[in-house]
């Protein structure tokens, strides 16, 4: 038999870049709704063709404007058709779209839009007088583009030279070619934070975007189909939306945009509307959408399944949704750095026989990876530990669209399993069982994840730290109803001092945003410590799991 040794694959070289996926959705689902509710007031309709359309005008403006490939063009919106039209617009015409939490501290903001030396800003209209106090420290921001039109410009404005997005579009024939490059070129760019530091940079490529829409999209992922209709409840500026946007096109669904409206009567209006069948969101999302159709009586009648991830979902709402509303939970995990997919929890043909008390505890791991990704637990020496639902190791992950490095960092994050190099790291401390489902037991920086975003344990303890009265201070993450978690702030006084609890919280006015000030402060004679001199938050996490903050 001959060897196959040298043998190449006759197959046409097409390079996996962002917008074959619109190409694809315009040519093949031209007519497939985009709907988007605006902040000017109305429901805007759109389909996937104008969407092409509109994004290869914005291509041109963006050329025109003197945008270079690799130029960064930052975001600062909420999900919005024009938000969509910038990411395949952007990355598209080989720019790189680096979208922007505006929920962060306004110096966080300004921060990370300087270190991405973004040229372009663009932003949605409630959001302007954000951006004019931003605007003098974004020395590399070239041009302000606000997302409307002149027409619903307020009277005065600090930003000289404002553009309007809606002008920069008509001035523009669509005319444009998407242009051919590698598929390695950077598409996008999102900054992690939640450990000490400076944000970090994850830049994502055109070919690891593409991949995770095809991935995302099976049917032991998200089960994206042509036949749905997809409202993605997450934010498009948290790690695209987890991929919806491109998912979306790759199959030709129907896609609705909340805007910045996530109240649940907003939403609730809208999944009727609309007729969603589909959507993805934090447990705070739908836990205040169950609060209003439980109290008004209502019931859904197109929502069939949702992902829930970016913090645990509770088996209380997992069950709700599942037995009050027929809703299937997709349990999902993922990072920033896997641009986010990681695992989802979907039963296998052999567990759905299982009782269903075990299926529901399978259910509310955070599931198996898909093809794409591939995880392993580490004890703190790099050496592999066992499958058996039992060991918990540090998890380390690898995959076609997991980061090797940072933007603008040399140093890489990777590390060995088993003399093996080529790991990454996630911070998180889980088990596997003998069927690949994963389970996050414990977050090995002792980050706090409340409502889907990181709080940084450290900033809040250094800020305490810095109070004259303070001596030591620990700050550890506190189960809540709704919010999953909140930071709660350990103190031990100097030795004759004094404080109230009043004054500590007050202390971190102007220092964070206030979604990330502790909920509640416990004063304490001393703090426990290893033997080498760290503090054992594990231990305060296990003293103070049914402590009761404030309000919950």
């Amino acid at each position: 038999m001959p060897s196959p040794a040298g043998l190449m694959g006759q197959m046409m070289a097409m390079p996996l870049l962002i917008s074959s996926l619109l190409k694809h959705a315009a040519r093949h689902s031209g007519d497939t709704e985009i709907v988007s509710k605006r902040l000017e007031g109305d429901v805007h309709r759109s389909s996937w063709a104008a969407t092409e359309f509109r994004a290869r005008q914005l291509a041109q403006a963006l050329a025109r404007l003197g945008c270079q490939p690799g130029d960064r063009v930052g975001t600062l919106a909420w999900n919005g058709h024009r938000h969509l039209e910038i990411y395949y617009g952007v990355s598209g015409s080989g720019l790189v779209c680096h979208t922007i939490n505006p929920r962060l501290f306004p110096e966080q903001i300004a921060w990370i839009a300087q270190d991405a030396r973004d040229r372009v800003l663009c932003f949605d209209l409630n959001l302007l007088p954000l951006v004019e106090k931003l605007a003098p420290a974004l020395t590399h921001t070239e041009h302000f583009v606000l997302m409307t039109d002149r027409a619903h410009m307020p009277a005065h404005s600090a930003l000289p030279g404002l553009l309007f997005f809606e002008e920069l579009l008509a001035a523009e024939d669509g005319a444009y070619v998407w242009p051919e490059f590698d598929e390695n070129t950077a598409s996008s760019i999102c900054y992690t934070s939640g450990t000490t530091g400076h944000p970090k940079g994850a830049v994502y490529s055109h070919r690891s975007t593409v991949l995770h829409a095809f991935a995302s999209a099976l049917p032991d992922a998200m089960d994206c189909s042509s036949r749905d209709v997809v409202l993605p409840v997450v934010p498009m500026f948290h790690v695209n939306a987890w991929g919806l946007p491109y998912s979306c096109a790759l199959v030709g669904c129907k896609l609705v945009l909340p805007g910045p409206f996530l109240d649940g009567a907003s939403l609730y209006q809208l999944f009727e509307s609309e007729g969603v069948t589909f959507s993805a969101g934090v447990p705070t999302v739908w836990l205040g959408l169950l609060q209003h159709v439980q109290s008004q009586g209502l019931k859904f009648s197109s929502f069939k399944r949702t992902v829930i991830g970016g913090s645990a979902c509770p088996p209380a709402l997992m069950k709700t949704l599942q037995q009050d509303f027929g809703i299937e939970v997709i349990h999902a995990w993922g990072m920033t750095e896997l641009s986010p997919l990681g695992t989802l929890s979907k039963l296998t043909s052999r567990q759905l026989g299982l009782p269903a008390e075990a299926q529901q505890r399978l259910l509310e791991k955070q599931g198996r990876v898909i093809y794409g990704i591939d995880m392993a637990i580490a004890d703190d020496v790099g050496q592999a530990l066992p499958w058996d639902g039992q060991s918990a190791g540090n998890l380390l992950v690898r995959g076609s669209w997991v980061i090797s490095g940072y933007f603008g960092q040399a140093a890489s994050p990777l590390v060995s399993l088993d003399g093996e190099p080529g790991w990454f790291p996630t911070g998180d401390v889980a088990t596997i069982d003998a069927d690949g489902f994963m389970q996050i037991t414990d977050r090995s920086k002792d980050v706090i994840k409340s409502g889907g975003e990181w709080i940084s344990s450290i900033e809040l303890e250094n800020i305490a730290m810095a109070h004259p009265a303070v001596q030591e201070a620990a700050v550890i993450a506190c189960p809540h109803p709704k919010w999953d978690e909140r930071p709660l702030l350990l103190v031990v006084l100097k030795p004759g001092a004094s404080v109230s609890r009043e004054a500590l919280l007050s202390f971190y006015a102007g220092q964070v945003v206030g979604w990330q000030v502790p909920d509640d402060v416990v004063f304490l004679s001393e703090l426990p410590h290893t033997a080498t001199g760290k503090l054992q938050k594990l231990k305060l996490r296990e003293q103070f799991r049914s402590h009761r903050l404030p309000g919950a």
